[in-house]
């Protein structure tokens, strides 16, 4: 396995072993971060760990015109009962997806270290969040509640999906269809298989097929 020293730069894609693991260590620097995105390169690593990048060799994806949007989530679209916006409030999606208890365990991989790293691409534009609020009227005023989103970051007309979360029933599916059919992108990267996603109409293509629509 192949270390990372302080230049930039990742091995071919031929280094990558059967887990889609191409290298260790280096830094989460946004010139790294970028640079790693744009080559379809991942980190994905536990706390107490050395940064972890992948690049799998089957890529979940989603084409947006391939969504498969529920009877039910079509109904809760129709009655408007959730505000939808878009970074506005990046740290507190992060937070949540980092935060939030999962059935599966996954969350956790949110170290601190890439909570601040994504937050200072945010920053620069680069990543981007959705969020999903429940407007809550107390009879004086009308309040809201952060109760699900997801974060990701923008590569030219792809949109790389990092994580999402959901505090009330499909509030996180509901910023995924809406990233689908709202915001233009060619394709929607899910990085590795997900059966949740599957159900979305996400599938898993080729490497090289999703390196292609890099270029």
């Amino acid at each position: 396995m192949i270390w990372l020293s302080e230049s930039i730069e990742f091995p071919g894609y031929e280094f990558a072993n059967e887990d889609g693991v191409i290298a260790l260590g280096g830094d989460l620097s946004e010139k790294r971060l970028i640079h790693a995105y744009r080559r379809g390169i991942f980190p994905w690593f536990s706390e107490g760990e050395p940064i972890v990048w992948y690049c799998p060799h089957k890529r979940m994806v989603l084409f947006p015109d391939e969504v498969r949007v529920s009877k039910s989530m079509r109904k809760l679209i129709k009655q408007n009962r959730y505000l939808i916006t878009e970074n506005t409030a990046f740290k507190e999606v992060i937070y949540n997806c980092k935060n939030i208890d999962r059935k599966d365990g996954f969350g956790t991989w949110i170290t601190d270290d890439m909570e601040e790293a994504y937050i200072n691409l945010h920053k620069q534009g680069v990543a981007k969040s959705i969020e999903i609020w429940e407007l809550i009227d107390d009879g004086v005023s009308t309040k809201k509640k952060l109760v699900g989103g997801l974060y990701g970051v923008e590569v030219g007309a792809i949109f790389c999906g990092e994580s999402m979360f959901s505090k009330v029933s499909n509030a996180s599916k509901l910023a995924f269809v809406f990233l689908a059919q709202h915001k233009n992108y060619k394709l929607i990267d899910c990085q590795v298989y997900n059966d949740h996603l599957a159900t979305l109409g996400a599938k898993e293509i080729s490497r090289n097929q999703f390196l292609e629509f890099l270029k």
